[in-house]
């Protein structure tokens, strides 16, 4: 008889790891808008809604009307301890650690945050799936009490900081595969600089991980990882972001240009990032490729320039071709618009993991030049739909750009949004994490 009910109960868990409508996931992210992170949780959160999963998103702040989206900032008194939280690990960073301005947001310390452990959406959820969580929103002791939980975690991993001592990107440096210390991005490196303790701080978190699966959006991110002395015997899978391809499509370049006041008779260079400025979105490497390509690659037809984002201080007017500046955009139907009347998307990053704008493009039929580093490889094969250039060669890039420009211009962008098409659908993407979830749910169960 006691055989029976044990056997009965395994037949009820394991029809609720099989039926996706019997799993509760929780998305935890910083923001529901607002860079990479912000938008690959809110694509993720859609594709899953799609499967029929059970899915919610918990954020700091909320910025969009979705009712599957629930913040942490439930009256005056919360926002006000957000903004606190923010700012107490900024300011002393600034005051006294960061090397210079061109790396204030380069690292995080996370020793301020706000304890999520106890909202309602986090204890109904079976599975805590952790996205991007700086700038204020989680510390590592609020990350801690997370775990702390013993619900099986997935943890996205958007860049590098899960596994350094707080550099998001480390560069060419390799601390991380030992103990961070030394660290270049502040003003004072020694041994025991707050990168080496953030390091001990993240190793004491992770001892106590009972159910964690970790995954990168990049191949490369996921080699990285796998190489660092945190992760190296952590699990990590590789899977992408999704992308709605249905809004993200081609369409009348003609029509997109005259609506966006773009010249209807130029080859369009498009460029932008949420802050162009941003160390790591190469923009010198940008404006010496397009120097080059005028000069040395003289074109047939007149050549203009797009660019949208975030602009403090890059002055337009050291570019060599005229330019529509159309700052930051919010609405990814305006954003799908603009990709598809450029003939050409130009991505200059040095460092970057999944960038969603190469993705954003090739879904709109607009082919991407870009360097061969980080993510990069995974979205752009060389010469069939994009270019790879050598990595910090502003005269390749230029390359690059003259050939998507006037060499097989249709046959590149049927291939980019077909490549699209085939590896970053909202199925294809949310399956594979459907698959990750009963795994870690079989694991909590046995």
């Amino acid at each position: 008889m006691f055989k029976s009910k044990i056997f009965n109960f395994s037949i009820i868990i394991l029809a609720t790891i099989n039926d996706p409508d019997g799993m509760k996931v929780a998305l935890i992210n910083t923001s529901d808008a607002g860079g990479g992170a912000a938008e690959a949780c809110m694509r993720l959160l859609a594709a899953l809604l799609q499967q029929q999963v059970d899915v919610s998103m918990v954020v700091q702040n909320k910025r969009r009307d979705n009712d599957r989206v629930y913040t942490v900032q439930h009256n005056a008194i919360d926002k006000l301890r957000s903004n606190f939280n923010f700012f107490c690990e900024r300011l002393p960073f600034i005051a006294f650690q960061e090397r210079d301005r061109r790396v204030r947001f380069a690292f995080s310390t996370a020793n301020a945050g706000t304890d999520i452990s106890n909202e309602p959406v986090i204890r109904q959820a079976d599975i805590l799936h952790i996205h991007w969580t700086n700038s204020g929103f989680l510390s590592i002791d609020d990350l801690k009490k997370l775990l702390a939980l013993n619900k099986p975690i997935v943890w996205t991993l958007h860049d590098m900081w899960a596994f350094t001592g707080g550099c998001h990107y480390a560069g060419t440096c390799n601390h991380f595969l030992n103990q961070c210390g030394n660290c270049y991005f502040l003003r004072k490196p020694d041994n025991n600089d707050i990168s080496h303790s953030g390091w001990l701080r993240k190793s004491d978190m992770y001892s106590a991980a009972k159910n964690i699966s970790f995954v990168t959006c990049s191949n490369w991110l996921g080699q990285v990882a796998k190489t660092s002395s945190l992760l190296k015997n952590a699990s990590i899978r590789v899977i992408p972001n999704p992308i709605d391809t249905a809004l993200f499509s081609p369409k009348d370049k003609l029509l997109m240009r005259k609506k966006w006041g773009v010249s209807t008779d130029a080859k369009i260079i498009l460029f932008g990032a949420a802050n162009i400025n941003d160390r790591r979105k190469g923009i010198t490497y940008l404006v010496e490729a397009l120097a080059i390509l005028k000069a040395n690659h003289p074109q047939g037809e007149k050549v203009e320039m797009v660019i949208f984002g975030k602009n403090n201080h890059f002055d337009i007017n050291t570019l060599p071709f005229a330019v529509t500046q159309l700052n930051t955009i919010t609405s990814p139907n305006d954003m799908a618009e603009i990709y598809a009347m450029a003939d050409v998307f130009v991505n200059p990053s040095i460092e970057d993991n999944l960038p969603n704008t190469i993705m954003e493009a090739m879904a709109c039929g607009t082919p991407c030049a870009a360097f061969n580093t980080g993510g990069i490889p995974d979205m752009i094969d060389h010469q069939q739909n994009g270019y790879l250039a050598n990595y910090k060669s502003s005269a390749d890039l230029a390359a690059g750009l003259n050939e998507l420009l006037n060499l097989k211009t249709e046959q590149f962008a049927t291939a980019a949004r077909n490549k699209v098409l085939r590896e970053f659908n909202n199925d294809k993407v949310a399956l594979q994490y459907i698959d990750l979830y009963r795994s870690v749910l079989e694991g909590s169960a046995v």
